[in-house]
C-alpha cells in the first residue's frame, strides 16, 4: 500500500513524526510475515515552512527522513500559497499513484493536498479532524472544515471532534466514511521526546535560567509564543498583547521566541524599543521548547499545539485568543482563554494557580499513531 503524506509546518513535522515511527513498526511487523501488508509512505514538503529553525533542525531532532518531494512554496498570500502546492502537487500525485493521502492539522497545506487528493480521486485521510473554533474568521477553521468535508478517514483526537463532525452529518458508513477516534498524535510525540529533551536540550544554560553546578534556584518566567496572523497581522492586537506581556514581565521574566512573521510585523510597527519586560529570542528547536514549557512557571500563547503541550507538562496556560479548538483545556481548567485586550490578559495570568486536578487519558493513551496506521491499512490497502 502507498501512501502520500503531506506536511508544510512545524507541528505537522511533530505529529507526522509519530505516525512515521509507527509505520516503522507496523512494517517491521509485516515483514515476519509472507503475506503481510507494507505501507511505502511517500514524504512531501510543501515548503510552507522554509526556515531552519522551523524546518531543517525538526527533521533532524524528530530522525525524520528527508523528504521525497519539496515543494518550496515559500511565503505569500494564502491564495497564491495555495495554488501554488496544488499546482506543485497534482503532478506527484499523478506519478506516484497512491492509495491515499494523509493530511495533518489545519494549514493551507492541509487543504491543498486535500483539494488536489480529492479532485484526482485519491481518497483522503485527515489527522485531527473535527476541530472547530467557529471563528471563519481564522484561516485554520476554513482549511481544517474544508479538509474534514474532502476526507474519507477521519481521526480524531477526543469525543468532542467526533461530536463536532456529526453535527454537520459526517459519521461513519456515511457515503463510505470512517470517523475514527485515536487520541492526539503529539500526545504519542510529547511521551517520546519529553525525556530525551532533558538529556540533550541546553536551552535553560543557554539562557541563564539554570546552572547545574548552582545551588541557586533558576529564576522563575513565563513562556509565551506569538504566530497567528489574527494576532500578528493587526499593529493594534499586536501592541495589546506585547503591553501585556511587557506587564508581566515587570514581576516574573517573559521569554518569548520569536516568529519570524512576528518579528517582521514589530519591526514595521516599530515596536521592538516599546517593550522592555520581554526577553527576545530566536525560535527555538521541538526539544529546546519542550524544555522551555516544562520549566515555566505559566505559558501564554496562541498556539493550539501549545496548548495541549502545557497541558501534557502540567504547565496552567493562558490563551491569547477569543476561543481554541481545544475546549478540553479550558473545561479542565489549566488553560484561559483571555483574548488580545490587555487588561484581561494581565488580570488572567495573575489567576494562573487557580487549576483543577490533571485529567489522564483526556487526549487519548498514546497510541494514536498506530491506531491511525492500522486505520490506513484497513481503510486504504488489501490488509483484512
Amino acid at each position: 500500500m502507498k501512501v502520500v503524506t503531506v506536511i508544510g509546518a512545524r507541528p505537522q513535522f511533530i505529529k507526522a513524526a509519530a505516525v512515521e515511527k509507527a509505520i516503522g513498526v507496523f512494517n517491521g511487523a509485516s515483514s515476519r510475515h509472507r503475506s503481510g501488508e507494507r505501507i511505502l509512505e511517500i514524504l512531501v514538503h510543501t515548503g510552507q515552512h522554509y526556515d531552519y529553525l522551523l524546518d531543517g533542525i525538526f527533521f533532524e531532532e524528530l530522525e525524520i527522513r528527508k523528504p521525497d518531494y519539496s515543494l518550496g512554496v515559500g511565503s505569500g498570500s494564502h491564495g497564491k500559497q495555495t495554488a501554488r502546492m496544488m499546482e506543485r502537487m497534482e503532478p506527484i500525485l499523478k506519478k506516484e499513484k497512491p492509495d491515499g493521502v494523509l493530511v495533518y492539522g489545519d494549514t493551507n497545506s492541509t487543504l491543498a493536498g486535500a483539494l488536489v487528493a480529492a479532485k484526482m480521486k485519491i481518497p483522503v485521510a485527515h489527522v485531527e479532524a473535527g476541530l472547530r473554533s467557529y471563528d471563519r474568521a481564522m484561516p485554520e477553521e476554513t482549511n481544517r472544515l474544508l479538509a474534514d468535508h474532502l476526507s474519507t478517514l477521519l481521526f480524531c483526537p477526543t469525543d468532542q471532534a467526533v461530536r463536532n463532525l456529526s453535527k454537520e452529518g459526517i459519521k461513519t458508513g456515511k457515503e463510505n466514511r470512517w470517523v475514527i477516534k485515536v487520541g492526539d498524535v503529539m500526545y504519542d510525540s510529547i511521551l517520546l521526546y519529553s525525556k530525551l529533551a532533558e538529556k540533550r536540550s541546553t536551552i535553560l544554560e543557554d539562557l541563564n535560567l539554570f546552572h547545574p553546578q548552582s545551588a541557586i534556584p533558576p529564576p522563575p518566567y513565563y513562556l509565551a509564543t506569538l504566530h497567528r496572523a489574527e494576532n500578528t497581522d493587526v499593529p493594534e492586537r499586536l501592541g495589546s498583547i506585547l503591553r501585556a506581556l511587557d506587564e508581566i514581565g515587570k514581576d516574573i521574566l517573559v521569554i518569548l521566541p520569536l516568529h519570524p512573521r512576528t518579528r517582521k510585523m514589530m519591526k514595521s510597527c516599530r515596536l521592538f524599543s516599546a517593550f522592555r519586560g520581554v526577553r527576545l529570542i530566536e525560535p527555538v528547536s521541538y526539544l529546546d521548547m519542550l524544555a522551555l514549557e516544562k520549566n515555566a512557571r505559566a505559558i501564554l500563547t496562541d498556539s493550539g499545539g501549545v496548548q495541549k503541550e502545557a497541558y501534557w507538562l502540567k504547565v496552567p496556560c493562558v490563551t491569547l485568543r477569543n476561543e481554541t479548538e481545544w475546549v478540553e483545556t479550558v473545561e479542565s481548567g489549566w488553560n484561559r482563554l483571555a483574548g488580545t485586550e490587555t487588561r484581561r490578559i494581565v488580570r488572567e495570568a495573575k489567576r494562573i494557580g487557580m487549576r483543577r486536578p490533571y485529567r489522564k487519558g483526556l487526549f487519548g493513551d498514546g497510541r494514536a499513531g498506530e491506531k491511525i496506521v492500522q486505520a490506513l491499512v484497513k481503510g486504504f490497502g488489501s490488509y483484512e
